[in-house]
Order: C-alpha cells, then sequence, then structure tokens
C-alpha cells in the first residue's frame, strides 16, 4: 500500500504514459503474437517460411530503434518524434487490417496482398523504431531533473527513487498490456476473424494517440539539445579524421597516437553543461580515452555472443510453440477452443506473478548460502536465467516427443489432423519456465551492460542489450533455413519443418536448441571466471 501511495504522487503525465505504453503493446502484442498463424492459415506459407519471416520481422524491429532513436534524438525533440512516429505505426496497422479484410474479399491474388502485408509490418516497425524509445524517455522527463542517464549526476535520493519507481510501473503497464494483447486478440483473430482481430489493435493506437494529445497541457516539454545535429556531424567528422591520421601513422612515432586519442576526446559522446560528469566516470581517475572505452565496451562481446543463443529460444513461443498448440485439444468445455497463441500470455503471467517473489522470497533464501548482500551477482543471475531456458527446450522437445508418439498411435501421421488427442495444457511447463528464465536473464542483461560500460557510454550499453534479440531473431531464421537445407529429404517434405505438423520433427529442433544452448551456457561460466565484473 505505501509502494502505491508513493507511485500516486509520481505526477499525472506519467501515470497517463505508463496507460499509453501499455496500449501500444496491447496493438503490437495483438499482431506480432498470433501473426504465424495469419501467415499459415491465410496467406498459406510454409511452417518454416512463417517462421522466418516472423523472425525476421520482430528482428528488424528490433534493431531499429538503435538508428531511429539515434537520429530522433540527434535532429528532432521526443515530443515531435512520437508524434511523426505514431502516424507511421497507425499508417502501418491501418495497412494491415485493410490487408486482412481485402484477402477475405479476394483471395486469389495471393502476390499483392504479400507485397501489402510486408509494407504494413515494415511500416509498423519504422514507427515503432521511434515511437517506443522516445515515449519512454519522454515519461521520464516528466519527473523533472537529469533525463540523460549515460550523462546523469543528479544524486537527490528522491528523485533517483521516483524514477526507479516509474520505470517500475512502466514494466508493469507494458506487461499488462502484452497480456491482453496476447490472450484476448489471439482469440479474437482465431474465432471473429483477421479483419476484426487487426482493427482492434488499431482502434488502440489511435485512442492511445488521441489521450497523448490530450495531455498537452500536464506535459513538461524540456529544451532538447542538438537539434540541428551539430554534434552527430561533428563526432562522424572526429572519426573520419581519426581514421584518415591511423592509416598514415605507420610511419610515424607512437606519439602521433596520443593525438589522435586526444582529438577524439575533444568531441564529448554527450553534451556537457554544468551539471553533467566530467569524463566518462564520477572521478578524475575514470577520463578515459576513447581508445580504452572501446576497449571496455569490447571486452563484452563475449557475452552479447553467448547470449545469442537464449535470445533464439526467446523467439519460439510466437513461432513453433504457438504451431504446436494448433494440433493439439484445446477445447475447454464443448464450444470453446483455447487460441494457441492465447498460451504466450504464461509467459507474462509467470512474470508479473514472480517478479515481486524474487526480491521478497528467492533473494534472502539465496542470501543464506552465498553470505552476498545482493544475494547473487548479475553473471549469476544471467547464468541461472541461461540454464532454465535450457531446460524449457528440454521440456519442450519431450512434450514434443510424446506428442508425436500420440499421432503415431493414433494413426495421425498422413494427415494434417488438428485435433491430436493431447492437451494443450502439456505446453504450459515449457511458457512458465521461460517467463521464470527471463525474470533472471533479461533482467541481468539490462543491469549488465548497463553498468559495465564507462557512465558516458552507457547509451551504447542499453544498445548492445537490445540488440541481443534483434540479431537473435535473424539467427533464428538463418538456423530454420540452414535447418531446412540439411535436413530435407524425399521422404520428408521440408525435413524436421514439415507443413504436416504430424510430420514435422520439432523435437529435433527443439534438442539442437537445447545443447547449442547448454554451449553457450559451458562457454559463458568459463568466461565468467575470467571477467572481473563491476557490477
Amino acid at each position: 500500500m505505501a509502494e502505491i501511495q508513493r507511485f500516486m504522487r509520481i505526477n499525472k503525465p506519467c501515470i497517463l504514459l505508463i496507460v499509453i505504453s501499455g496500449m501500444e503493446r496491447f496493438a503490437f502484442k495483438g499482431v506480432a503474437s498470433n501473426l504465424v498463424t495469419y501467415l499459415t492459415d491465410v496467406m498459406k506459407m510454409s511452417n518454416s517460411s512463417a517462421a522466418k519471416t516472423v523472425n525476421s520481422w520482430v528482428g528488424f524491429t528490433s534493431m531499429l530503434p538503435l538508428l531511429v532513436a539515434t537520429l530522433a534524438d540527434t535532429y528532432w525533440d521526443k515530443y515531435s518524434t512520437i508524434l511523426a512516429s505514431s502516424v507511421l505505426y497507425i499508417a502501418g496497422l491501418l495497412a494491415l487490417t485493410s490487408t486482412a479484410l481485402k484477402w477475405s474479399w479476394n483471395p486469389m491474388n495471393k502476390i499483392r496482398s504479400a507485397t501489402s502485408l510486408s509494407w504494413s509490418l515494415y511500416m509498423i516497425s519504422l514507427g515503432q523504431g521511434g515511437y517506443n524509445p522516445s515515449l519512454q524517455a519522454f515519461g521520464a522527463e516528466q519527473l523533472g531533473g537529469d533525463n540523460g542517464l549515460p550523462c546523469s549526476t543528479n544524486n537527490n535520493d528522491q528523485s533517483s527513487s521516483e524514477k526507479s519507481l516509474f520505470f517500475q510501473w512502466w514494466y508493469f503497464g507494458v506487461c499488462c498490456g502484452s497480456l491482453l494483447g496476447v490472450s484476448v486478440m489471439s482469440y479474437i483473430q482465431d474465432t471473429l476473424g483477421w479483419g476484426l482481430g487487426f482493427a482492434i489493435p488499431t482502434i488502440a493506437m489511435v485512442t492511445s494517440i488521441a489521450m497523448f494529445l490530450s495531455g498537452n497541457r500536464f506535459y513538461t516539454r524540456e529544451q532538447e539539445k542538438n537539434i540541428d545535429g551539430k554534434s552527430f556531424e561533428e563526432i562522424i567528422q572526429a572519426i573520419k579524421a581519426a581514421v584518415s591520421k591511423m592509416i598514415n601513422r605507420q610511419n610515424k612515432p607512437n606519439d602521433d597516437y596520443n593525438v589522435v586519442e586526444l582529438e577524439l576526446q575533444e568531441k564529448p559522446l554527450c553534451s556537457q553543461d554544468p551539471d553533467a560528469i566530467e569524463g566518462f566516470g564520477g572521478n578524475s581517475d575514470e577520463s578515459i580515452r576513447p581508445v580504452r572505452a572501446a576497449k571496455m565496451v569490447l571486452h563484452l562481446l563475449p557475452v552479447w555472443v553467448m547470449l545469442l543463443m537464449f535470445a533464439v529460444i526467446f523467439q519460439q513461443p510466437a513461432t513453433f510453440f504457438t504451431k504446436q498448440g494448433m494440433t493439439m485439444r484445446r477445447n475447454i468445455g464443448r464450444n470453446f477452443k483455447i487460441p494457441p497463441a492465447a498460451l504466450q500470455s504464461a509467459i507474462t503471467v509467470s512474470i508479473i506473478i514472480l517478479m515481486p517473489l524474487y526480491d521478497t522470497c528467492f533473494i534472502p533464501l539465496v542470501r543464506i548460502f552465498t553470505r552476498n548482500k545482493k544475494g547473487i551477482n548479475v553473471m549469476q543471475r544471467i547464468g541461472i536465467g541461461m540454464f532454465l531456458s535450457v531446460i524449457a527446450m528440454v521440456v519442450a522437445a519431450l512434450t514434443e516427443r510424446k506428442r508425436l508418439q500420440i499421432c503415431k498411435e493414433m494413426g495421425f501421421l498422413e494427415t494434417k489432423s488438428e485435433s491430436v488427442p493431447f492437451s494443450i495444457f502439456w505446453l504450459l511447463p515449457q511458457y512458465i519456465l521461460l517467463g521464470i528464465s527471463d525474470i533472471f536473464t533479461v533482467v541481468g542483461m539490462q543491469e549488465f551492460f548497463y553498468s559495465e560500460v564507462p557512465v558516458r557510454m552507457r547509451t551504447t550499453g542499453i544498445a548492445l542489450y537490445t540488440s541481443v534479440f534483434g540479431v537473435g531473431s535473424f539467427l533464428s531464421a538463418l538456423l530454420i533455413s540452414l535447418i531446412e537445407y540439411f535436413t530435407s529429404s524425399r521422404g520428408i517434405e521440408n525435413g524436421w519443418f514439415s507443413d504436416n505438423m504430424n510430420e514435422a520433427r520439432l523435437d529435433k529442433y527443439y534438442w539442437f536448441l537445447a545443447l547449442s544452448s547448454a554451449i553457450s551456457l559451458l562457454s559463458f561460466v568459463i568466461y565468467c571466471r575470467f571477467l572481473k565484473s563491476r557490477t
């Protein structure tokens, strides 16, 4: 109750923006969570093609903010970026809804519909690339004080506490919106049609923008810096000059190399002001030169690479887990059928329910054994989540093997039956395990990449964290293509990824992911023995 009272003291714009962020997640998850079903059932794509399409789109969507948000910060203010991005976002949702409606009227023109679908999805990606990071930064800006986390020197305890509380409730709003989008919209799309199923997220997004505009009189719009892009252009010029001098330094003394470093230092990564700290750290001893700072970031890359398999597993619920559920018994009573994509909500529910238990139960219990005030350090937290993701894939492989065994016993191997007498609830353990692994690894990744870089490079740290999932999506699509190529045979169409789910061998694919992730986990453990973490 005390925490809720503290939250209510946060000003009205923050509460409004948290609601708006939840509505955006509802709209996005309402499209993304069941997209693989739309591609296979409506657009008649193969299972492997649909999975690759979803993975590529999610990867592009996850990587785009690294580019769009940087350009937006340089040339536009956050408020204008939100409005401009929302126009693209809504246009993409409208185009997607239009494509679904046209297909129901004229399903013969497959090529044109596929093109319209691609344009719609990537327009949504462009809109979200600028919308999400700008909205969250704009929300934190309403608290007053320092806005730029990497350059912040705000030592006010009350302000820091309010900002922490804001981000906590922001995450809660995102989870609630995602939960509704996954559970409600998948049911509507499977039972009432895709036109309505895509129209509702569109309406929700339009409503959220109307709500955003209605709060204009409450917002605090701080003066943006470097809107003309001068700082960005100066950094580019400095990099060009440094590269040119480094190429020509072969016949010059080593002292010239230090000159290059000093010139780079003159072009700060963050704008300087009286409130900003000097150098990359909080004291003069941490005034890190660019080359040394680069080395600090480079030592994070092995961890970044080892986390890619976790990101690949992260993509499975929206693709093959959903297709797996479509073949199982989904009835509750006589008339109601559970939409397969709705089980993705189990991940979000697990996070919402179990996240508070992490601090109240898990940490005090572990503290008894580790005698560490934090219970476990960041690297241990990431490792535990990676281990749980391996267990989740082992469980998924065993469950799929059992489903195939039932298909064989019932004589379903030659048919595309969607009613194998095996309850869809057997998939819940793998979903819940992935939700628990997120509590450990995803939160740990945020803290690790944010803390292990110099203070003035923490934007780069956050970018490294988000890029893991973007590259992981592309890697997932690549793995599917390679496995499909090497496992295809004359007897089984598409090898492990046959369109007939009763002939497909997803169990082998899950074992492959479990083994690959176990190797990544082992490499991670070995690397951690040599890594001196500062967190």
